[in-house]
């Protein structure tokens, strides 16, 4: 995804035919619980480790959806940290995929293929990759949507997400990769720089310390022997900036450099034409707080209509506010330049993800790379949205069975999308039969 978490106001983005009864789903997944500590602290606290490039995504209050999927407690994220990896799959039939019948799956298929090219390196999922690329390599074209139906039925068994208490709908928003205007020098135009991560930002595993700590790290600076919180943004963001020196390209619109933060990932479109693709690179290690919800609490912006665009246009006419509300997240993200010519922003999987066909996961959850089918709605809308995706991101605020960050592109028709995506949906997930769940820790092969 891209990355951390989103403008949330929470911390931090057809079927296979019909079957016989007959048919089987996969083994009943036995897992005990393993205990985990979940980070509820600042600075310098353990924080969970985000993946490269994580995925923020972008919730909105809409206000013609007539029913909204609750948002995630504190609370839970403490009870999801016990869990055992993937201990929320259930066993499901392949009949329960209403929709993906009438799913373009060649659509879908190049995300697949993005997806084994690191996949095909595990051992449960080397067949089923193998078996794709022998697949592609029968034709000159794309599979037909009823040849890729076929594989994923010989190869995968399916199952279906659940929440703790075995609910299976959930949260679905979006994100999306802007376009801003930006130079590789500094103007009066360009005045706002966006940061590689800075040389004496220090970041600790503290799972090679204490391996009941696995997927936690904090990150500092060093002040004499000690590690102490990283600078802020407050204080990162002044014309003495204590990082200065680690610009490498400016941006014409302060609002528009927040914004990339909270995504992510985006390109550049310079003067002369060319287009920089940057991405996530590291971040701060302060907790990120929502100025959607402090402008709510201010009575600035009321909560059904705080949503990107909104907040957007609030800025714009409080300009000398502006300052003041974005040091309210101390939260800072570091940026690097991506090759060219990517077909899309590099997810956690660490693949180019597609528009439209990714979404972010919860990886504790859901497999990093694994095809996963969605069936929710149209952003603040009843119209059903039952595609084929990939899970190949993840997010800050993306947590949870059911909890899915649906990829929309790049720009501002996208970026609609994505900000008015706040629906409830349903997950199921493709595992290769292979991959199998059983056992104290959830997993034997993946």
């Amino acid at each position: 995804m891209l990355a951390c978490g989103i403008l949330a106001f929470t911390a931090c983005s057809g079927h296979f035919g019909k079957l016989s009864r007959k048919t089987k789903p996969p083994a009943q997944i036995e897992v005990t619980q393993q205990e985990k500590t979940q980070n509820t602290q600042s600075e310098c606290a353990p924080q969970e480790a985000p993946t490269p490039m994580p995925p923020v995504q972008i919730p909105t209050m809409a206000t013609t959806e007539p029913t909204k999927p609750a948002e995630p407690k504190a609370s839970d994220a403490k009870e999801l940290a016990k869990l055992a990896d993937y201990s929320l799959l259930r066993p499901a039939y392949w009949e329960e995929l209403d929709g993906l019948q009438s799913d373009n799956l060649s659509q879908a298929w190049p995300a697949w293929l993005q997806s084994c090219t690191t996949l095909i390196n595990k051992a449960a999922w080397k067949k089923a990759c193998y078996a794709a690329t022998q697949l592609n390599s029968q034709t000159n074209e794309k599979p037909s949507s009823s040849a890729i139906q076929g594989y994923y039925k010989q190869h995968f068994s399916v199952y279906k997400t659940t929440n703790t208490d075995g609910s299976d709908s959930g949260l679905i928003t979006g994100y999306y990769q802007p376009i801003l205007k930006g130079s590789r020098s500094k103007s009066a135009q360009f005045p706002y720089p966006l940061y590689a991560p800075p040389n004496d930002l220090i970041t600790v595993e503290l799972e090679s310390l204490f391996p009941e700590l696995k997927y936690k790290r904090v990150r500092g600076r060093l002040v004499g022997n000690k590690l102490v919180p990283y600078y802020n943004r407050t204080e990162i963001e002044t014309e003495a900036s204590p990082i200065k020196g680690r610009e490498f390209i400016y941006i014409d619109d302060v609002i528009d450099v927040f914004f990339l933060q909270v995504q992510g990932s985006g390109v550049v479109q310079l003067e002369s034409g060319e287009q920089v693709h940057v991405g996530y690179a590291d971040q701060n290690g302060h907790t990120y707080n929502s100025i959607g919800r402090v402008l709510v609490d201010r009575g600035e912006l009321t909560l059904a209509k705080a949503s990107m665009q909104s907040i957007k246009n609030w800025a714009r006419n409080n300009l000398g506010k502006v300052r003041e509300l974005l040091n309210s997240n101390p939260s800072y993200v570091f940026f690097r330049e991506l090759p060219s010519g990517l077909p899309g922003p590099l997810g956690a999987l660490g693949v180019p993800i597609l528009a439209e066909r990714a979404v972010a996961v919860d990886p504790k959850f859901i497999p990093l790379g694994a095809p996963v089918f969605l069936s929710t709605t149209e952003p603040n809308s009843t119209k059903p949205l039952k595609r084929l995706m990939m899970a190949q991101d993840t997010g800050g605020a993306i947590k949870g069975g059911v909890r899915a960050d649906f990829f929309w592109g790049a720009g501002d028709a996208a970026g609609i999308k994505a900000g008015a995506m706040k629906q409830s949906g349903k997950i199921w997930v493709l595992l290769p039969k292979e991959f199998v769940l059983n056992g104290a820790t959830g997993v034997i092969a993946r």
